[in-house]
Formats: C-alpha cells, sequence, structure tokens
C-alpha cells in the first residue's frame, strides 16, 4: 500500500510539474574532440595491396543537365463587361435591337410601304410604329494571362452577350425578357518570338475587325458596315521600325458554306502611325486610343450549291471573294492625359461576291427558290446553303455570288473641356448589281443608305449615357422606296 501511494504521489507531482513553467534549457555540453585517427595497419610482407576502387566518370546525361525554362509573370483573371438598357422607337414594325431582317435596323428588307391602293404583303408594318424597351445587349466578359514561358506568352478570352438567336414563334415577353445568352469571343492566342497564333472564335481579319468599327448607341453592326466574328486559325506577325508598325496576319475561318468543303482563307497587311493616337468611342461602351492606321484585306471562299435540276445529285462550284479598305485617321490627335477636342475619322470600302454574311444579317431580300422550275406537280428544293450568299437565275437555273459593294465614313468629336461628352455621326451606302437578276422584283433592294448621330455623355469613368437618331432608305429593285426612323435613349455601366 505504501509503496502504491509513493507512486500516486509521484504521478501527481510529475503532472503538477507539467503545468509548470519550463525550466530553460541547460547549457549543451562541449562536443567532445574526436579521437585521433588510428593509422591503417601495414600489409604484410609478401601480400599485394588491395585495389583502390575509382568510380567511373559521369555520363553526359548526368553531367549535363537541361537549362531551366525562363518563366516571367503569373497567372491572371481580369473580369469586365457593361449592363445596357435601350429604350427605341421605330417608324415601322418589325426591327428589333440587333440581328437580321426582322430582327435589325437595316441589311435586311425593311417592310415595303404602300403601292397605290393595292394592300400589300407586310404593308401593315410599313405604316405602323413600335417601341422596345430591353436589356438583350449587355455584356460579360473573362481575360486570362498564363506566364510567360520561354518568350511565349498564352492568353485567353471568353465573352457573351444575351441576344442570341431565338425562334419567330417566341413571345414578346421571352424575346426581351428571357434573352439568349450566346457566345461572342471565345479564343486563345499564343504570342511568340516569331508569329502569333490565334485559334478559336474572334472578329474576322477581313475588314481588320474591329479597328475601324465605328462608335454608336445602335447595337453593332451597323447598316453597311462590315461586321462579324468567326472560327478561326490565324497566324500573324508585328514588326515594330521606329514609330511605325507593320502588321501581316494570314487565317482560316469558318466557310460561307460548310459544303464548300474549304474553309475560307483571309490575308491582311495593316499600317500603323504609333506617334499619331486616335480617340475614338468602339461600339456603345467601348473606349480606345488606337494609332493611326490604314489596312488592306482579301477574301475568297468556295461554294457547292445544290444544282437546282429534278433528280439532280450533282452540285454547281462557285467562288466569293472580297476586298476591303479600312482606314483611322486622328485629325486632331488624342493624348493619354487627355482626349478633349480630339477629332478622329475613320473610312471603310468593301467590295465583293458571296460575302453578305460578312455584315451583319444581310440578305437584300433575296431568298432561294423552293420549288424546282418546270415540274409537275411543283417538286419541293432544299438549298443547302444560306440566304443571300448565291442566287439561282430564272432563265437557266445557273448560280451566281450575289455582289454587294458598300462604302461607309464616321467622324468623332470629344468636346473640351474634359473630353467626356463625344459627338458621333456614322455614314454609310450600300450596293449590290445584281439582286434585280434574283427573286422578285418587289422583294429585293438594291441601294441602302444609313445615317446614324449619337450624342454620349460618360458621367463618370463607368457610367455612360447615350442618345441617338437614325435615318435608314433602302431602295427596291422596282424603284419604291422603304425607309425608317429610328431614336434610342440608352444607359451603362461599364465595369
Amino acid at each position: 500500500m505504501q509503496r502504491l501511494s509513493i507512486s500516486i504521489f509521484s504521478l501527481v507531482a510529475l503532472a503538477g510539474s507539467a503545468g509548470a513553467q519550463p525550466a530553460p534549457d541547460p547549457q549543451p555540453a562541449p562536443p567532445a574532440e574526436p579521437a585521433p585517427a588510428q593509422p591503417e595497419p601495414a600489409a604484410p610482407a609478401g601480400v599485394p595491396p588491395a585495389p583502390v576502387e575509382v568510380a567511373p566518370p559521369p555520363s553526359p546525361a548526368q553531367s549535363e543537365k537541361p537549362p531551366a525554362p525562363s518563366v516571367s509573370g503569373k497567372w491572371t483573371t481580369s473580369f469586365y463587361g457593361f449592363t445596357q438598357g435601350d429604350i427605341i422607337y421605330d417608324t415601322v414594325q418589325g426591327a428589333t435591337n440587333g440581328g437580321g431582317p426582322t430582327e435589325a435596323l437595316g441589311n435586311g428588307a425593311l417592310p415595303r410601304p404602300a403601292s397605290g391602293t393595292a394592300q400589300m404583303v407586310g404593308q401593315f408594318r410599313a405604316l405602323h410604329d413600335q417601341t422596345q424597351v430591353t436589356a438583350r445587349n449587355s455584356r460579360l466578359g473573362f481575360r486570362f494571362t498564363a506566364p510567360t514561358i520561354d518568350g511565349i506568352k498564352p492568353t485567353a478570352n471568353i465573352e457573351a452577350d444575351f441576344a442570341g438567336n431565338q425562334p419567330n414563334t417566341v413571345s414578346e415577353a421571352s424575346l426581351y425578357v428571357n434573352a439568349t445568352f450566346r457566345i461572342r469571343h471565345a479564343f486563345m492566342k499564343l504570342e511568340t518570338p516569331f508569329l502569333d497564333v490565334v485559334v478559336g472564335q474572334t472578329w474576322q481579319l477581313f475588314g481588320w475587325q474591329p479597328n475601324v468599327q465605328p462608335g454608336s448607341v445602335q447595337a453593332q453592326g451597323l447598316p453597311g458596315w462590315l461586321s462579324s466574328r468567326a472560327p478561326q486559325l490565324r497566324l500573324g506577325k508585328t514588326v515594330k521600325a521606329g514609330d511605325v508598325t507593320v502588321d501581316v496576319q494570314v487565317a482560316a475561318t469558318r466557310a460561307g458554306q460548310r459544303a464548300g468543303g474549304l474553309p475560307d482563307g483571309v490575308a491582311g497587311l495593316r499600317l500603323a502611325y504609333d506617334k499619331l493616337k486616335a480617340a475614338r468611342i468602339v461600339g456603345a461602351a467601348g473606349s480606345s486610343l488606337d494609332s493611326a492606321m490604314i489596312g488592306v484585306s482579301v477574301i475568297g471562299r468556295r461554294f457547292n450549291v445544290t444544282e437546282l435540276k429534278a433528280g439532280s445529285t450533282d452540285t454547281v462550284q462557285k467562288n466569293g471573294y472580297g476586298l476591303a479598305v479600312d482606314a483611322l485617321i486622328p485629325l486632331v490627335p488624342a493624348t493619354k492625359e487627355s482626349k478633349a477636342n480630339a477629332l478622329t475619322l475613320g473610312g471603310e470600302f468593301v467590295t465583293g461576291g458571296g460575302i453578305a454574311d460578312l455584315y451583319t444579317g444581310l440578305n437584300g431580300g433575296v431568298s432561294l427558290p423552293a420549288t424546282i422550275p418546270g415540274t409537275m406537280p411543283a417538286a419541293a428544293f432544299a438549298p443547302n446553303i444560306d440566304n443571300g450568299l448565291v442566287g439561282y437565275l430564272a432563265s437557266d437555273a445557273s448560280v451566281h455570288p450575289i455582289r454587294w459593294q458598300s462604302i461607309g465614313g464616321f467622324a468623332q468629336y470629344f468636346l473640351p473641356p474634359k473630353g467626356n461628352v463625344v459627338a458621333i455621326v456614322n455614314y454609310s451606302h450600300l450596293s449590290s448589281d445584281n439582286t434585280h437578276n434574283f427573286g422578285a422584283a418587289n422583294a429585293a433592294f438594291e441601294k441602302q443608305d444609313f445615317v446614324d448621330g449619337s450624342l454620349m455623355f460618360d458621367v463618370t469613368p463607368s457610367v455612360r449615357f447615350g442618345a441617338s437618331f437614325v435615318w435608314l432608305n433602302q431602295t427596291y429593285v422596282d424603284g419604291v422606296e422603304a425607309h425608317d426612323y429610328r431614336g434610342q435613349l440608352s444607359g451603362m455601366f461599364i465595369f
């Protein structure tokens, strides 16, 4: 018992000492001096010494390690976009805030006005107005940057808005309140010491988009101006020589017709003078300070179109083509410190055939045949190409690319003293010399004129208000003119 009690008291004492402050560590004892090395005993007489093992020399793979890659920078992600609310009034019915003939202002045929006393299809829409209130043009985007390794800099961009396609049968409530989310950009870019590579969907190289994209409260693209994005593989090289930048690029892009069997081929040359800077509004919510530039670009494409003949399994091959010249001129240059009093001019000239889809919603009112002529009863015809690119001659059913030519210009003036109020005027003229060969004369138009005046006010760098007035006029093949007058008020929060 006594031993057990002593043991218990010992445990209690140990527990008490564990809760107490620890005593300072004792000074470490000096290290013991190493014992003198004992000499190895000599080998007995007559016995040869043991052989000494020598390590083999290292192999080249062991002695020459590859150099570590050169790495700079870090992963970064930025989030951007804007919210936009619009109130839009049109003197005709049918157009929405962006898209095609019944979806957009311009490029598709406007409602045809009254002709004499006859009531015509679409006349009702030409005689009555409409008002839209929408937020479909709001936008979200992400930019990504990865570390630069051995001089290779990878970046990526993904951007979307709420102006996606919706069926014609959708209700107005769904069109404006439950808008469809759609991809605008989704691409990666590799910048290397030798070539820059772009893979994915972004602006078309044809027209050097968006380097000369006009600014407007109106949804892009504006009537008569190139505006299109496409999946593509692009290679380019930028060379700087003092204040001059030379940019050469080639691209294989989504074909105008997948049955054509080949991607579109695009090439462009751009010269920029970096000492002169042009301030400009891009679209409705963008702002940019760009070098003065002139760019030339060409496009080639191939179509394989179903033959308009009963029982035929053949196709007719035709080529599409285009030439674009674009320029950005800072008549009164801006600086990084101030845009006040800056005056920027921009211009674009385009000519080609089979390029309607490179504009927004352009079809000229030309539609493809629904039946095969000469068949009784009329046999249904299923074209394998979108409207507006080619047409079938009624006389011999031959196929021809629909030709278009456009010229546009804009001026942007940043009012003093702060440059936060901008006055913008845009103009374009679009024409075709062969739409009269295809379709009905009262359905296709051959000329279009567009004038847009916008005033934008930046309350703060993140808040912008804008107002615009538009006049749009189209001349049908038979000479009848259709027009629309549009007024729009917009508010944007830019982040």
